[in-house]
């Protein structure tokens, strides 16, 4: 797969959610597979999310570096991330984890894309869809 084809497919998750009001998206190519992808989702309830993604997709959707950071009034909900912190912690899915909560608890996680962290939020926001 082109890095174009993969920023289309963002473009058209985004496009296709329903709980996303507007977005801010910057996509910088940075070969013919790689590419850095930057954006902030406002949803239609008020809350955010602000993601970033560094992806290789010749071979594949790897994803070097990914962060989904979702919040409401300047509280955070939750973030997924693959960030190499929290090893102490010997999650069985090191890297990816999940901060949850104010507490900022840390959980397991296998590394949700961006549709299913959407999905996701559009089950907090109970809305009917």
């Amino acid at each position: 797969m082109q890095i174009e084809a993969y920023f289309q497919r963002i473009s058209d998750v985004v496009a296709s959610s329903p709980g996303v009001h507007s977005s801010r998206i910057t996509y910088d190519k940075r070969t013919n597979h790689i590419g850095y992808v930057k954006g902030i989702l406002q949803m239609i309830d008020g809350s955010m999310l602000h993601f970033r993604e560094f992806v290789d997709v010749e071979l594949g959707v790897d994803r070097y570096m990914y962060a989904y950071h979702y919040q409401r009034d300047e509280a955070m909900i939750f973030r997924y991330d693959n960030t190499e912190h929290h090893r102490q912690l010997n999650l069985a899915t090191f890297p990816h984890h999940k901060h949850e909560g104010r507490e900022l608890n840390v959980l397991l996680s296998v590394g949700p894309d961006l549709s299913e962290v959407l999905e996701e939020i559009e089950g907090l926001m109970e809305l009917p869809w």
